[in-house]
């Protein structure tokens, strides 16, 4: 190192204060527009990822955001139900398969997920512990919905409704745990996932109760009636539902009316080819239809570009700073060179030339700017490598 350049190395490191907050204001400046630029783009990647591996959605005709949320990664609040009997009408069309979804209570703050065996083999999920829920009221947890509820197969979850007023009376319903799923970096992690008929016994839409007809239960009952369809026994307020389903009171447990009729809050659609998807979705276009199919891709894409557009305001604030960033770190070199001036008088009657004097000091600019530039590189660095992990964090929490 010159003469010249090492006094100006020398000057930083006695003045190591003044010149860390330098780089350090800098390189952030710098630094914003890049990390925010990857953040969003890794949002972004694993977002439609999801969302591009899911051919279609049906659900009640409303918001296709809040239905895609709800669906692809059990956020936003819950969307209208449809009735069972669309999963059969999907799958008489012969164009596609049809997997039902059912999301709207929790265990803790983790989305219970109705659904059938179909979805688990479909989004590639296998058990890493445990086996897979076999009976009613069983239930298998994502890998990070274990993990921060601390349980593993054979201990059991609670189930508590969507809304903490409860004016039902569904008493929430202890699940035992059959099984944790592998990894899957994705929504699925902190989901508990049940059999759809399980969430509608949640929901109170299936109970089980003493058997009325034991001799044991005679005082639980009301009254007897005689109809077309057998004898029919009125219970009385005192009978005592199950908020727990074992293998003594499984065979107790029923639905009363059409469980076709019952709701679930989307249906996935997975046609086999392009065509049937176009087919599909133009049977659907229909005026008077009461749900809707729609794309998640699409729907994804048309929040991502409203990200973009945010971005974009975003980084011409930020460029507003750093240009304010830049002219206050111009105005400290600058009052710096003015204070310096004995400094500078001493360098030239010592015999320092005005052009090594304004090496000296360019050189102490020129080391704030390359230091600022490698630092605010590595804070880029470290949020791609990092960013992804980070973002699948945030989007599990």
């Amino acid at each position: 190192m010159t003469g010249p350049l090492y006094l100006a190395w020398r000057y930083l490191v006695f003045h190591r204060v003044k010149a860390g907050i330098l780089v350090l204001s800098i390189s952030l400046i710098a630094f914003l527009p890049a990390g925010l630029n990857v953040l969003v783009g890794e949002s972004a990647a694993q977002l439609r990822a999801r969302a591009e591996a899911t051919p279609l959605l049906l659900g009640a005709k409303g918001s296709p955001l809040e239905l895609s949320l709800s669906s692809l990664y059990f956020e936003s609040r819950e969307p209208a139900a449809v009735p069972y009997d669309e999963v059969a009408r999907v799958v008489a069309t012969g164009l596609a398969r049809a997997i039902p979804l059912h999301v709207g209570f929790r265990v803790a703050s983790h989305p219970i997920v109705g659904t059938e065996l179909a979805y688990f083999a479909w989004r590639g999920l296998v058990v890493a512990q445990g086996r897979q829920a076999a009976m009613l009221g069983e239930c298998v947890l994502g890998a990070e919905a274990a993990r921060r509820l601390g349980v593993a197969p054979g201990d059991a979850v609670v189930s508590s409704p969507e809304s903490v007023f409860d004016l039902a009376g569904v008493y929430p319903l202890r699940m035992r745990v059959a099984g944790v799923l592998a990894p899957s970096y994705g929504p699925d992690d902190r989901a508990v996932f049940v059999d759809v008929k399980t969430a509608w016994v949640i929901a109170g839409l299936g109970h089980g109760h003493a058997d009325l007809r034991e001799a044991s239960a005679a005082s639980s009952v009301l009254r007897k009636e005689n109809g077309p369809e057998g004898e029919r026994i009125v219970a009385n307020a005192s009978v005592k539902e199950y908020n727990e389903i074992t293998t003594d009171n499984a065979a107790s447990f029923h639905f009363h009316g059409d469980v076709s009729s019952y709701p679930i809050t989307a249906v996935l659609v997975v046609p086999p080819d392009d065509k049937s998807r176009a087919l599909l979705m133009g049977r659907y276009s229909a005026p008077e239809e009461t749900v809707q199919v729609l794309r998640p891709i699409g729907v994804i894409d048309d929040l991502l570009g409203t990200v973009f557009t945010v971005q974009g305001y975003i980084v011409a604030a930020l460029a507003l700073v750093a240009a304010a960033t830049l002219a206050t770190a111009g105005l400290v070199f600058a009052l710096s060179i003015r204070l310096r001036r004995r400094e500078v008088e001493t360098l030239v009657k010592i015999g320092g030339s005005r052009g090594s004097i304004a090496v000296v000091l360019a050189a102490e600019v020129v080391f704030v700017l390359l230091c600022s530039g490698v630092l605010a590189a590595g804070f880029t660095l470290a949020t791609e490598r990092l960013g992804g992990t980070a973002i699948r964090n945030l989007l599990l929490s």
